[in-house]
């Protein structure tokens, strides 16, 4: 029997890296707040989808009466975020059944395209933990910092054995639930380490060259270039 699908939507931080007084999950592309491109993709891919979206506290009003205001109506369970994005994950998981299908999404990844989210959920059915990830093609150093200087370390990245990690990372409701029973660790980066940690095994899949986190004023720009060219899968 396929598990129910859920989508915990991360957007509970402040968005104070982007440099303006609005929340980067409300700024608009193509006329529509970041987070409801966001959302849209996954109620695209699977309409049947249950959504819990994340919001800072002071978020929750505003998203609400901008829903109401533009008749967006997608059902969607809101949950405050907590004091991390550990945190925030921790309580919106809180509404999310055992023997379902959990994926967890960044809030600003709009540009995921509806082919990658039903593949993944489809891989995502057979093993616990489902992470898409693209390997690093820029040269990397390893430095260390001195007195405020950037020195060379002795330690060498071999480039060839490092992936970035994207969302939605995937995973069985009961695995993922009982990771997050653990205390709070500052390397708890994203789900999947928390998941690990915990000792659950991931699965990695490919992920999307254009399933960009838009996180500075540069990101949001990129994103505005690939939606104007049509570059990004739908």
């Amino acid at each position: 029997m396929k598990r129910n699908k859920y989508v915990v939507i991360t957007a509970g931080g402040s968005g104070s890296r982007m440099g303006g007084l609005i929340p980067k999950q409300f700024l608009e592309l193509e006329g529509k707040p970041i987070l409801r491109l966001t959302m849209e993709k996954f109620l695209d891919a699977l309409p049947d989808i249950h959504v819990i979206t994340v919001l800072p506290e002071a978020g929750i009003s505003t998203w609400r009466q901008y829903c109401l205001k533009e008749n967006f109506t997608c059902p969607q369970r809101l949950v405050k975020g907590g004091f991390t994005r550990f945190h925030s994950v921790k309580n919106a998981l809180a509404y999310v059944p055992d023997g379902a299908l959990v994926a967890i999404h960044d809030g600003v990844r709009p540009l995921i395209s509806v082919k990658k989210i039903r593949e993944l959920f489809s891989l995502a059915e057979n093993v616990p933990a489902l992470v898409p990830v693209l390997p690093v093609t820029d040269t990397l150093k390893v430095l260390d910092k001195r007195d405020g200087t950037l020195v060379s370390s002795p330690e060498t990245a071999d480039r060839s054995r490092l992936y970035a990690a994207q969302t939605p990372q995937i995973f069985h409701s009961e695995k993922l639930k009982a990771a997050y029973t653990l205390g709070y660790d500052t390397l708890f980066t994203d789900d999947a380490s928390v998941a690990q940690r915990y000792g659950i095994p991931l699965t990695f899949a490919e992920g999307e060259r254009y399933n960009l986190k838009i996180t500075v004023p540069e990101d949001l720009a990129l994103a505005k270039a690939i939606l104007a060219f049509g570059d990004s899968e739908n």
